[in-house]
């Protein structure tokens, strides 16, 4: 399947993508509820990190960039399902839980790379499989700090900030105009995601800050059409949500 894929231009894959995200976002939805919102957002937030260790390039941008974008823009449909059928603290909670799972996986992958691989002479003939495994989990699981730190803080702002904007703007039209909380809220936090994530991680943290120049137009704006398209297709499926309801918010 991955190497049909492959042969697709990359714009198409990234959504078929989003709308296989989306669409195991509602199911989650309708068999476990608020539950299973959290559980998509923990996966979710996982899943994105190590997504985003691959580039891929994008004819309509400039630069290669780094995937995983269609993957957390799922995390704000979650968090706008949780704002519209349960309520702002819901919301809240699944932020903190989906950070808490990243934070404890993060600790557990650490552990992991403690142990000392084996070496040849231990490896033999039997288990020289097991040499190229070790530096493979290093790509995989070893923690940039300034990337880690920068990931987790914009995280925390912009969740908590698309929240805050959608339960204002439900609260004042008086539940109406859903596209308009759903995509306002998303369009606006993303762009405060881009901009903590580049700030701390390409300035604030960075041995080599990169220029004001370079850390607008290529770092926050360079990707920021491909977050605002995202946040439009998602759209249909928050309506389609209301068929996805589970059996309690029925009643």
């Amino acid at each position: 399947m991955s190497s049909f894929l492959m042969q697709l231009d990359p714009f198409w894959v990234a959504l078929l993508s989003l709308g296989v995200y989306a669409t195991v976002l509602l199911l989650f939805f309708k068999y476990g509820g608020q539950a299973g919102l959290y559980v998509y957002m923990a996966v979710a937030i996982i899943g994105a990190n190590l997504q985003v260790l691959k580039v891929s390039y994008f004819e309509f941008l400039q630069s290669p960039v780094a995937l995983g974008t269609a993957l957390f823009s799922s995390i704000y449909l979650a968090t706008d399902l949780l704002s519209e059928y349960y309520n702002p603290a819901a919301a809240r909670k699944g932020v903190l839980l989906s950070f808490a799972a990243l934070l404890l996986w993060t600790i557990l992958t650490t552990l992991l790379l403690a142990f000392a691989p084996l070496t040849p002479a231990q490896a033999g003939a039997d288990y020289q499989w097991a040499l190229t495994i070790h530096p493979a989990l290093i790509h995989l699981f070893q923690p940039v700090p300034a990337i880690f730190v920068a990931s987790l803080t914009a995280f925390l702002i912009s969740q908590s900030l698309d929240i805050f904007i959608y339960s204002a703007i439900k609260k004042r039209t008086h539940s109406k105009w859903l596209f308009v909380r759903n995509n306002f809220s998303t369009i606006l936090s993303t762009l405060i995601d881009n901009a903590v994530f580049s700030f701390i991680a390409f300035v604030l943290l960075a041995k080599n800050p990169i220029a004001t120049k370079e850390l607008i137009f290529t770092y926050i704006l360079g990707t920021y059409a491909l977050r605002i398209l995202y946040a439009l297709l998602d759209t249909p499926f928050i309506y389609l949500a209301r068929f996805f309801k589970p059996k309690a918010l029925r009643l």
